[in-house]
C-alpha cells in the first residue's frame, strides 16, 4: 500500500514484532532503556527450570508466540512454573512456537495494579486515548487462570495525570523513537500494558499492536470525536499526522462486562443458543464476538469470548449497574461472567 502511496492504519509485520514476539518486545525494551520487568528467554528447557530454581515463585512465564491470550501463566509456587515451562516448550504445545521454533520467557512477578494505555501512533508521534483498565482473570476477585479478559472500564482512576505523564515520557515517547531508530517506524494502535506499583512507576508488562479486547469495546462508547479523521490524520505520511489532533470524550464512564462460553478459557464448546438478543438501548451496547447467526436469525456461541455488555454512566456504579442490567436478559447454556467488573475502581472510590 505504502509503496503505491495508499493509506493504511496499522504497524507492518517488523513494527508488530512487539506483540508477535515476547522476546523482540522485551529486548527492544532492555536496549531502549524501557522500565519492564527483569526477564531470560530460553529454548531449552534445562536452563528455564534452573532460573525458576534461582529465583523462586511467584514468577511469570510466557510463550513468546501469539496465543489469544492464554500463553501467559503466573505461578505462585515453583512446581506451577516448572510445569508451564514443560508445557510451553513441548512440541505438541503450539502456544510457544514462533519463526519455527519454540521460546519461552521467564520474567520477575510485578506487584501493583494494571492498567491499559493505547495510543495512535504514525511512525513519529504519539496520541494517547483515555485510559482503561481490563480484568484478566476468569473468576470474580482475580482469580482462576488468565483469559483475553473478561471485561473493562474506562476512566482507569490509577492512572493519574502524573502516571499519565510519567507514562509518555518513560514508555511511549521512547517506543516510538526507538522503533524508528531501528528502522521499523510504527504506526497504527500501540497498547502498553502497564504494572503501576504504589509509588505510581509503571513498568510495560506486555505491548499489543492493537487496540486491546475488551478496552476497545469501552473507548469506542466514549470516544465523540470522529473515528475516520483520527485515522486519517494518523495515516497523513506528508503533513503533522496525529501531533495537533484534539480528541472529544464523553465525560461518563464507560464499562464492560464478557459473557465467556463453557469451557473458556480452555476447551471452548460451541453451538449453544443465545436467546435474549438484541439488548442495546441508548446507553447499552452489546458488541459480538464469538456469535455466529443462522439462517433463522437466531444467535449461537461461536468461540470463547461470546459477547461484551457495555454501558456507560455516571459515576462508574452506574455504568456498572447499567451493564449488568442489560446482560440479566442474555441466555445461554454454560455462560461465564464476571459479577465484579470496575471493583477496583470502585474500591478506590
Amino acid at each position: 500500500f505504502r509503496s503505491r502511496g495508499l493509506r493504511i492504519f496499522g504497524p507492518t509485520r517488523a513494527a508488530a514484532q512487539l506483540e508477535s514476539s515476547k522476546a523482540f518486545a522485551k529486548d527492544f525494551m532492555q536496549r531502549h532503556g524501557i522500565p519492564t520487568a527483569r526477564y531470560a528467554v530460553f529454548d531449552d528447557a534445562g536452563p528455564a527450570h534452573a532460573y525458576v530454581d534461582r529465583y523462586g515463585a511467584p514468577i511469570v512465564g510466557k510463550a513468546d508466540g501469539l496465543a489469544a491470550g492464554k500463553g501467559v501463566v503466573v505461578a505462585t509456587t515453583a512446581q506451577e512454573a516448572h510445569d508451564a515451562i514443560d508445557y510451553m516448550l513441548s512440541d505438541n504445545a503450539g502456544v510457544a512456537h514462533n519463526a519455527g521454533r519454540a521460546q519461552v520467557v521467564i520474567e520477575e512477578f510485578m506487584a501493583g495494579e494494571e492498567a491499559s494505555f493505547i495510543v495512535v501512533a504514525d511512525g513519529r508521534h504519539a496520541l494517547a486515548l483515555a485510559t482503561s483498565q481490563d480484568h484478566k482473570r476468569i473468576g470474580d476477585g482475580d482469580t482462576g487462570p488468565n483469559t483475553g479478559g473478561m471485561g473493562a472500564y474506562s476512566p482507569a482512576p490509577v492512572v493519574t495525570p502524573t502516571v499519565h505523564a510519567r507514562v509518555m515520557r518513560e514508555v511511549i515517547k521512547p517506543t516510538i523513537d526507538g522503533m524508528a531508530a531501528d528502522g521499523h517506524p510504527f504506526s497504527g494502535f500501540l497498547y502498553a500494558g502497564l504494572m503501576i506499583d504504589g509509588q505510581g512507576k509503571a513498568r510495560v508488562v506486555e505491548f499489543n499492536a492493537r487496540l486491546g479486547d475488551p478496552e476497545a469495546q469501552v473507548l469506542l462508547m466514549r470516544l465523540k470525536s470522529d473515528l475516520l479523521d483520527l485515522l486519517m490524520a494518523a495515516t497523513d505520511t506528508h503533513g503533522s499526522g496525529v501531533r495537533d489532533i484534539e480528541l472529544q470524550w464523553d465525560r461518563r464512564s464507560a464499562l464492560g462486562v464478557v459473557m465467556a462460553a463453557s469451557g473458556y478459557p480452555s476447551k471452548v464448546r460451541q453451538g449453544d443458543l443465545i436467546e435474549g438478543l438484541p439488548a442495546d438501548s441508548e446507553d447499552t451496547h452489546v458488541f459480538h464476538a464469538g456469535t455466529q447467526r443462522r439462517e433463522d436469525g437466531e444467535f449461537f456461541t461461536h468461540g470463547g469470548r461470546v459477547l461484551t455488555v457495555t454501558a456507560l454512566g455516571d459515576p462508574l456504579r452506574a455504568a456498572q449497574q447499567r451493564a449488568y442490567q442489560a446482560l440479566e436478559s442474555i441466555r445461554f447454556d454454560g455462560m461465564q461472567l464476571r459479577r465484579d467488573i470496575g471493583h477496583r475502581a470502585l474500591r478506590a472510590r
